[in-house]
């Protein structure tokens, strides 16, 4: 193995489950699963053990659930990034995820493609949310909407092209690149070098961020 390759501990109380993320991840050449976990506790510990760059967490686990390891292991293992990983879309759990110093929150039901692209994005330190997941952090948020954060964001969002307030609003509505794409009619990789270009004007951290500051704007 190679320095580049990315260690990742998959904690999920169902086997089935588990073997199905492994050989989703250990198809990519980058990617190691290192261990696995029945629930929560055993997660905190193997990743005390096998300092892995990622950790998949489910939410529902018996002895300790997800998020409450999530919260361990921000204060064993601060340097290693924790996806969420759920059947479930509240924004509560999100938005708790994301207090607790979660990597991002991954729906099960998502893509493998989607499932492989989170941990690299984890392990690279950006957050990562699901498009479902997007959707109910910036509902959540934007209902605390204010006439000054929206006039705020609107001299934002103006300094961007219209190509890019077009891309920026398919952020708002939660769209991956891929579906951003076939919207605009636009290769995914060319949505991700706009993606990329904004929030470098918007000065956001992440397409959360961004999605956020579009529904700000009204876009």
């Amino acid at each position: 193995m190679t320095a580049e390759v990315i260690r990742v501990v998959i904690a999920d109380d169902e086997p089935l489950i588990r073997a199905g993320i492994r050989m989703i991840l250990t198809s990519a050449p980058d990617i190691e699963v290192v261990a696995e976990a029945g629930n929560g506790r055993e997660a905190v510990e193997l990743a005390r053990s096998h300092a892995p760059d990622v950790v998949l967490l489910d939410i529902q686990m018996p002895v300790m659930d997800g998020l409450t390891a999530l919260g361990e292991l921000r204060r064993a293992a601060a340097e290693v990034r924790a996806l969420i990983l759920t059947t479930f879309g509240e924004k509560e759990n999100v938005l708790r995820a994301l207090g607790e110093g979660g990597a991002g929150f991954l729906l099960k039901d998502s893509a493998p493609g989607e499932l492989i692209g989170a941990v690299r994005a984890a392990a690279a330190g950006d957050a990562y949310l699901s498009p479902g997941a997007t959707r109910h952090v910036v509902d959540q948020l934007a209902s605390g909407k204010t006439a000054v954060r929206g006039e705020v964001a609107r001299r934002q969002v103006a300094e961007l092209s219209e190509r890019e307030r077009g891309v920026l609003a398919l952020l708002g509505e939660g769209l991956s690149n891929a579906d951003a794409g076939r919207r605009l009619h636009m290769s995914e990789a060319t949505v991700k070098t706009y993606v990329s270009r904004i929030l470098a004007k918007l000065d956001c951290e992440n397409r959360v961020q961004a999605a956020l500051l579009a529904r700000d704007a009204g876009l």
